[in-house]
């Protein structure tokens, strides 16, 4: 991927991941695109899925994103301090529920809460009282089915009494989140729809006016089958909608069952992780390979040693089933991948030199291996195997 990193460090690398800020940007465009009038919260948490929060962030928001979304306060506050040395201006919202010692620092960072308990509300309240703060803007997670966090329908009512004139909090939106949004016909997306209109009854009954209605993460967007329920209910509560994609923005999207993708088959991976050749060696016949031997030589075997272990993230599962790209070929690993490197088969690519570089995920020539490919291998998903490349592997912007 050479359309955006600075590929000068490289050279003093044995590892290192590239990130194309241009393919983040133009994954954000063609979200904005399928959403068609709904605004965009691009999600930069667990450090933008390893790809880099503060150059995501400052990328994201400079191409127009008006808001951001992040897991923790301190999380939030680095972000908003990014933000501020570029002289740049985005909503911040927290996602997951804060501990009562972080509303304070949240407040002070001009976050934007999620409130999921009772305990919550009373939390900010009391930091907004601390810090001298009024009209402070607080959206409230609806636990409409998922049963992770939110605040109930029943328990709403109750939640939504404490906004009087005197609280210094201020009720500006409303969000859920789908369980199953990728598996386009499954009942419980419509008894989420059926239990988030209960909730936005309940806040028109209460007399309080909403400006944001959000819900939905990259797969609503792709199927946009929830997506007219959604513009419905927010312009019937008066509010604007937004949604919440994440791994979109890295260029990845969950498969969708009982539906057409939309925009997955646009969206292009954000992020190339690479290493290089350390050594080479020829084993013969029945030479073992890694420990416990699980590699055995057929006959005659060249051998790369790379810079890459699961220390770097690389999944043990890819032990004797997963491919690295070399000189345009594919090279299976063999052996089991270690702590710090692993072997790979070069039999067939003679050309293969000390300090090549080998493709870990990314392009190469007419191949190429995606988070995809490895989370098939390891049974999980491309958000697990793109947060799991580790802190110590450096990112190339």
């Amino acid at each position: 991927m050479t359309d955006s990193a600075s590929t000068a460090d490289s050279k003093q690398q044995p590892i290192w991941a590239e990130i194309s800020l241009p393919r983040l940007v133009a994954n954000m465009r063609q979200l904005q695109q399928q959403l068609a009038g709904a605004d965009l919260l691009g999600v930069v948490k667990a450090d933008a899925y390893g790809h880099g929060a503060i150059p995501c962030a400052i990328a994201l928001v400079q191409a127009g994103a008006q808001w951001l979304g992040v897991t923790s306060a301190e999380e939030g506050a680095t972000v908003r301090a990014a933000l501020q040395a570029q002289h740049l201006t985005a909503r911040i919202l927290l996602m997951r529920c804060i501990l009562a010692e972080d509303a304070e620092p949240a407040l002070a960072s001009n976050l934007t809460p999620a409130i999921a308990e009772p305990a919550h509300f009373e939390a900010l309240e009391s930091a907004a009282t601390k810090l001298g703060l009024k009209n402070i803007p607080i959206h409230i997670e609806l636990d409409t089915g998922m049963s992770r966090q939110g605040v109930s329908p029943q328990q709403l009512p109750a939640l939504l009494a404490r906004f009087t004139a005197t609280s210094p909090l201020k009720l500006e939106g409303v969000m859920t989140h789908f369980a199953s949004a990728e598996e386009v016909t499954a009942p419980q997306n419509l008894d989420q729809i059926e239990q988030l209109a209960v909730a936005l009854a309940h806040i028109r009954a209460a007399g309080l006016p909403l400006q944001w209605l959000h819900a939905g993460s990259t797969a609503t967007i792709d199927a946009d089958v929830a997506l007219p329920a959604l513009r419905k209910l927010a312009a019937a509560a008066g509010a604007r909608l937004m949604c919440r994609p994440g791994i979109g923005l890295y260029g990845y999207a969950m498969e969708l069952t009982g539906g057409a993708a939309h925009v997955r088959p646009a969206l292009q991976p954000v992020l190339a992780w690479k290493t290089r050749i350390l050594a080479l060696r020829e084993v013969g016949p029945g030479a073992r390979v890694g420990y416990n031997g699980t590699f055995i030589a057929p006959g005659p075997t060249r051998l790369a040693l790379l810079a890459v272990g699961y220390a770097d993230g690389l999944r043990r599962s890819l032990s004797n089933t997963g491919d690295v790209l070399i000189a345009g070929k594919r090279a299976r690993i063999v052996g089991r991948v270690s702590m710090d490197v692993c072997s790979v088969d070069v039999t067939h690519i003679p050309e293969a030199t000390v300090g090549d570089e080998a493709i870990i995920l990314g392009e190469q020539g007419t191949e190429k291996i995606t988070a995809d490919d490895h989370a098939r291998i390891d049974g999980t998903i491309s958000y697990d195997i793109l947060c799991a490349i580790a802190k110590r592997v450096p990112r190339l912007y």
